[in-house]
């Protein structure tokens, strides 16, 4: 594999970082603000941050800006400082998108549990599979858990069945059920009644429901240990001399 397939992050239109370092420093100083208003994956602000340039980038969509973040905490460490704006910061900002457009607010609502964003607008396209975690139980084979994410305001027990079915049909070993509003008694018991996923090192419940509030607060799904290899990585850079910079 080459350098520039290693830096492929899957984003159709990504450009090579190293050609995105010669414009900047063509047209920039140190400590100059860089701007792209369609920032896609990232790569201007890779480089500009790389660069020790202020930045602000910009897109439209929830996947991009999930995607950047990641390859900045990639490439410079998850304490790097970025400041996001537009995105929602309390359940009233995640009805909103949900409101708004539902599939923006899967991609965000998958991205709180770090998972890979999974399917496209066409209706059903998804399988019911909105996002993918990988994870590896012993610390060798690949396993995944299916992500599901509901933003409507009735959300029913069929719901939970049907991701216990996709999650077998996928051979998945967990499931993990995203919703905005509160889930029913009916809900967590039919999760309830999938069992444990048993593993060497601990159990974890099957079939998991977390509302976004609750992920607003905090909580995070029950897996074993997740695998940052099976993610497409930006590659590890300095460290040094980096600045809060904003992400739109």
């Amino acid at each position: 594999m080459t350098g520039g397939e290693r830096e492929r992050l899957g984003y159709p239109t990504q450009k090579p970082l190293a050609l995105l370092e010669r414009i900047v420093n063509a047209s920039s100083n140190e400590g100059d603000v860089v701007l792209d208003p369609f920032c896609g994956c990232g790569t201007t602000v890779h480089a500009a941050q790389k660069l020790n340039r202020e930045w602000i980038g910009i897109d439209v969509t929830h996947l991009a800006i999930s995607l950047i973040q990641k390859r900045l905490r990639d490439a410079f460490g998850p304490s790097v400082a970025i400041e996001v704006n537009g995105v929602p910061k309390d359940a009233g900002g995640a009805a909103a998108l949900a409101e708004a457009d539902k599939y923006q607010f899967q991609w965000w609502a998958v991205s709180l549990v770090d998972a890979i964003p999974f399917g496209d607008k066409k209706k059903g396209a998804d399988g019911g599979i909105d996002g993918l975690i990988y994870f590896k139980p012993d610390g060798k084979a690949t396993e995944k858990a299916i992500v599901s994410v509901k933003g409507g305001k009735n959300v029913g027990v069929t719901m939970v069945k049907d991701l216990i079915a996709t999650v077998e049909r996928e051979k998945a070993k967990m499931g993990i059920f995203i919703t905005l509003a509160a889930p029913t008694g009916p809900m967590i018991k039919e999760a309830a009644s999938a069992g444990l996923y048993k593993t060497e090192y601990g159990s974890y419940p099957k079939i998991q429901i977390l509302t976004v509030e609750q992920l607003f607060e905090g909580k995070r799904p029950e897996m074993p240990w997740i695998d940052p290899s099976v993610f497409r990585k930006a590659k590890r850079e300095d460290t040094s001399k980096q600045k809060q910079q904003k992400l739109l």
